[in-house]
């Protein structure tokens, strides 16, 4: 992916090597990264995350304090459990693990899908901040990836006030 967007670069610097100096390229770089951390759609979406999750987190907690317990209750008590009592809290126990298990996958695949669509709403409006920047204040050329980026260039505080402003 870095290798495109030095291509990119390149071509656009070939580019304008060979237009003459009084038609000036304006280019602007966005880190994408910084966006989705510190822009106000993507903090938003994050605490509306974690708002749609707790429940389904506190009741994982609440399984593994159990399962805890119970392995607890075994240690200590296993040997002077009778063979019947001790072998069904080892299976209550497999029960309660395996349960716990596929709860917490179940619950780790619908928060990755969760946030791989909160995410791509934030990159939707984003992209379209970015468009709004480099139509009005008329840029050639905005990359959202760099290697480096020249603070004179980076747009990126630019773009994280448009989406704070944006209702």
């Amino acid at each position: 992916m870095k290798r495109i967007y030095a291509g990119l670069v390149a071509m656009v610097l070939a580019a304008s090597a060979s237009i003459s100096c009084a038609d000036e390229i304006k280019i602007g770089i966005v880190n994408t990264e910084r966006v989705l951390r510190e822009s106000a759609p993507a903090i938003a979406a994050q605490k509306r995350i974690e708002k749609e999750f707790a429940a389904r987190d506190q009741n994982l907690q609440k399984m593994a304090k159990q399962a805890k317990d119970l392995q607890a209750q075994l240690d200590k008590e296993g040997m002077t459990m009778s063979d019947t009592d001790r072998a069904a809290k080892e299976r209550d126990l497999a029960n309660l693990s395996r349960d716990f298990q596929r709860m917490q996958r179940e619950f780790r695949e619908d928060l990755n899908l969760r946030k791989n669509e909160e995410l791509a709403t934030v990159i939707e409006k984003a992209n379209k901040a970015i468009t709004s920047i480099a139509q009005s204040e008329k840029y050639d050329l905005i990359l959202q990836e760099a290697v480096y980026r020249s603070p004179k260039i980076d747009i990126t505080d630019k773009v994280i006030k448009a989406l704070a402003n944006e209702k």
